[in-house]
């Protein structure tokens, strides 16, 4: 199940974002907004549920949760943006996004 997240996931929210995949959860962050969308078995359907609130694609980027770490992972297809000249995306977004997921 996906969740956009707007304050701290509960419990539940947590289990139900981990069903699909189990040890860790797809995320998609709008960095302008500040708003994390978790679950799902792809990036791209956490950054619908963005899109479908409100975000712009241009602002949403996505990486990886896993809980027993505590470590996200960037390695996302919605990461590469050919049209946009940007195939890696910079540290600061990085470090957003980072702390974003830590804070699930």
């Amino acid at each position: 199940m996906i969740h956009v997240i707007r304050e701290k996931a509960t419990s539940q929210q947590m289990a139900e974002m981990l069903e699909d995949l189990e040890n860790y959860v797809k995320l998609a962050v709008d960095v302008e907004r500040r708003i994390p969308a978790g679950g799902g078995t792809l990036h791209a359907d956490c950054e619908t549920a963005l899109l479908e609130a409100g975000s712009q694609q241009k602002d949403v980027w996505g990486a990886d949760w896993i809980p027993a770490s505590q470590e996200v992972r960037y390695e996302s297809l919605i990461n590469l943006r050919p049209g946009q000249g940007i195939f890696l995306w910079n540290w600061g977004t990085r470090g957003f996004v980072n702390r974003c997921g830590r804070s699930l």
